[in-house]
């Protein structure tokens, strides 16, 4: 026996399973033999009375999980962090523990009322007292662990729990003497399986299979090279033999209903301290405000999910409701991460949904400068498709040119300070980019309730997928927006795949620019091509557009397409040369639609007016998308994308496309005012123009 290692344990007089706080628990209220548990408890007691000093403290009539000691608290030297237990089921064990560990002469740390913290369920020390291995994610919280390293002066590790069946850390991860360590990593995220692998090496990490993990065998009792177990596999216990530990195996199934075994059945109060350890903790914490119909829209549900599903931790400090169905709600929110950089991560998706950090905590936001010519600053901000600002001098100043996948970039004038939305290709030395997320807002367009329930006929949709049996819904509401902004002067862009054409849909692009419900065009090399094909040859890719069936040697009709159209210099030349005399590009050349053709890699001639130059060609895409009002993409998955991404939020987007992906990507933007539909373009552009007509007459523009 150890005489300077002590537990303590309480004997199982009440225990029973009186109610469900954890999976283990279902099914098994009152399920668990009172005789078999207590035989099961005392032959663990009894083993380590052989090893160590076992204290008792005295069970209570009413809280039977009070056998789980290891949750009374954490010790250290002797201090003691009291546990502030999640579920009223075991709150009333607190006082009863405090007691226990007064009389004993332990300084007692008691957390705020409404911080959660479980103790050694989930608080563990390296065996060797470097650190403390600390959990979160069901019943401890993340803002525990600055406490901790305070009152205990430790470093702390915060690793987060994400499997529900393993919801303390006990139960799935064993420091053991020597600096090894007995887990099971799928328990964990992929921060936290990091986080271990960077302070346990190779050779000391024991990881468990999922069998061993439901018998509990990390909820072991370690003593020196003792380890006291559930139960273990032939494999694993002689993985715990080659590394020199002995394995005492003891069932503890009855204790298993309730969720616990041999390490949750113990707490370890003689936990030596190092004196050259001292407290730190990597724990960040920020406030946000959030503004809006934050209920209904269910944008504080989201806001609270990404920051649990990015290993953070929050709570809600003020919530302030809308009275009214017109009014909005607000709420601060303290957000905390384990990290700065998982910090830096949340707060940025954060900032996308338009949360801000209050203004009076920060004056100016993060700036550095530009050294390199189109490199810029490490963790510089990466822009979205939302109106965007920053505070300048305590000021919001307004981005200019917004677009997704850019940089801040700062100077000051005259007139004041400038911010532009910038692409890392055109930034340039002396400028000065945002950098972090500190003082950075998007706004977010608040819809009242009236206008999300709306069911007029012709209000434009807002986001999401429509599917074939809702199609013609949705281009009854286009045509009534197309017609809108053609009565007044508003701009539309398409961009356009060769699907339009090889679908039967070119007459129909043709006459939406014919009638003036096109203001410009991109797209690539191959629809300007295919569409020219078969306006002068009558076939696209080498099938006839009529009868459906390939023509002898109609492969080759699109390069002989391209050669007239480079004996002629341009399509313009064709078109006035009397060569080209319908189609989708000759009425843009008619009507003085400009057109933007971007090459690939795939292009074959190209034509004379495809630019190869990628770079020029998305800077002509991003000038023709100026003063866009709503942009039709079909058919061209990458065009589409590309065009997106340039795209501010505020601009109305219809994506249509057969492939389901393509769409989803389109409205994963997260835009209110974008709409996917999958179908087949040729059928979408054929209805589209057939509900104009039931709208107008015919649009007659002189030719």
């Amino acid at each position: 026996m150890t005489d300077s290692i002590r537990f303590l344990m309480c004997a199982p007089d009440h225990y029973d399973v009186d109610y469900v706080i954890n999976p283990w628990m279902e099914g098994n209220i009152h399920k668990s033999s009172r005789d078999r548990a207590v035989e099961q408890w005392y032959k663990l007691h009894y083993i380590l009375k052989d090893h160590a000093i076992v204290d008792l403290v005295t069970p209570q009539q009413g809280w039977p999980d009070m056998v789980f000691t290891a949750n009374a608290g954490l010790v250290l030297g002797k201090n003691v962090v009291l546990s502030r237990f999640l579920h009223k089921e075991r709150q009333g064990e607190e006082p009863y523990f405090k007691e226990w560990f007064e009389a004993q002469g332990y300084t007692v740390y008691e957390l705020p009322k409404d911080l959660p913290f479980e103790g050694a369920g989930d608080a563990l020390l390296d065996r060797e007292g470097r650190w403390l291995w600390a959990g979160y994610g069901f019943r401890s919280e993340l803002d525990s662990h600055p406490y901790l390293a305070q009152w205990l002066d430790i470093e702390v590790v915060s690793l987060r729990l994400a499997d529900e069946r393993f919801y303390h850390l006990d139960t799935c991860f064993c420091p053991l003497s020597g600096g090894y360590l007995l887990y099971y990593p799928a328990a964990f995220d992929a921060y936290s399986n990091r986080l271990i692998e960077m302070r346990v090496v190779p050779e000391k990490r024991i990881a468990i299979e999922e069998a061993d993990a439901v018998n509990f065998a990390c909820n072991a009792v370690n003593i020196d090279q003792v380890v006291v177990m559930n139960k273990t596999s032939d494999s694993l216990k002689a993985r715990l033999g080659e590394a020199g530990f002995t394995v005492f195996e003891t069932p503890l199934t009855e204790f298993l209903k309730a969720g616990g075994a041999a390490k949750c059945l113990t707490l370890r109060v003689t936990e030596p301290v190092r004196s050259e350890v001292h407290g730190n903790v990597s724990v960040e914490s920020r406030i946000v405000r959030m503004e809006g119909h934050l209920l209904d829209s269910g944008l504080i549900s989201r806001a609270l999910d990404l920051i649990i599903g990015n290993g953070g931790s929050f709570q809600v400090l003020n919530f302030n409701l809308g009275e009214q169905r017109q009014s909005t709600s607000s709420a601060e929110v303290k957000v905390s991460a384990p990290s700065h950089d998982l910090m830096e991560e949340i707060m940025s998706q954060l900032i996308d949904l338009g949360a801000v950090v209050p203004p009076q905590e920060v004056c100016d936001t993060n700036l550095e400068l530009v050294i390199q010519d189109s490199v810029a600053p490490d963790d510089f901000y990466v822009t979205t498709i939302y109106p965007t600002e920053v505070r300048i001098e305590c000021e919001w100043v307004k981005v200019q040119n917004q677009r997704m996948d850019g940089a801040i970039a700062v100077t000051h004038t005259d007139d004041g300070p400038v911010a532009r939305c910038k692409l890392l290709r055109d930034l340039q030395v002396g400028e000065y980019v945002v950098v972090g997320v500190e003082g950075i807002r998007t706004i977010r367009k608040t819809e009242s309730r009236e206008q999300r329930n709306n069911t007029q006929e012709f209000t434009f949709m807002g986001a999401g997928v429509s599917s074939e049996r809702r199609v013609e819904l949705v281009v009854e509401q286009i045509a009534w927006e197309l017609r809108r902004l053609r009565d007044r002067n508003g701009k539309v862009v398409v961009t356009a795949g060769p699907v339009v054409i090889h679908t039967g849909g070119s007459q129909h692009l043709g006459r939406l620019i014919r009638e003036g419900y096109v203001q410009s065009l991109l797209g690539g090399n191959a629809i300007a091509v295919h569409d020219m094909e078969q306006s002068m040859m009558g076939t696209s890719l080498g099938v006839d557009m009529k009868r459906g069936v390939p023509v002898r040697g109609g492969h080759r009709h699109h390069l002989k397409v391209i050669n007239t159209i480079r004996r002629c210099g341009n399509i313009a030349a064709a078109v006035e040369e009397g060569i080209l005399t319908k189609g989708i590009m000759y009425e843009c050349v008619r009507h003085n639609i400009p057109f933007v053709l971007a090459g690939s890699i795939r292009d074959d001639g190209p034509l004379p007016d495809t630019e190869m130059d990628l770079v020029k060609a998305q800077t002509a895409y991003a000038k023709q998308l100026e003063g866009a009002d709503m942009i039709l993409m079909l058919s061209s998955m990458l065009h589409s994308i590309g065009v997106g991404n340039m795209t501010p939020a505020g601009v109305k987007m219809v994506c249509v496309d057969i492939n389901p992906s393509v769409v989803t990507k389109l409205s994963d933007r997260g835009s209110v005012e974008s709409i996917g539909v999958v179908t087949d373009v040729g059928l979408f552009l054929s209805l589209l123009v057939q509900q104009l007509d039931k709208l107008t007459s015919p649009y007659q523009q002189a030719v």
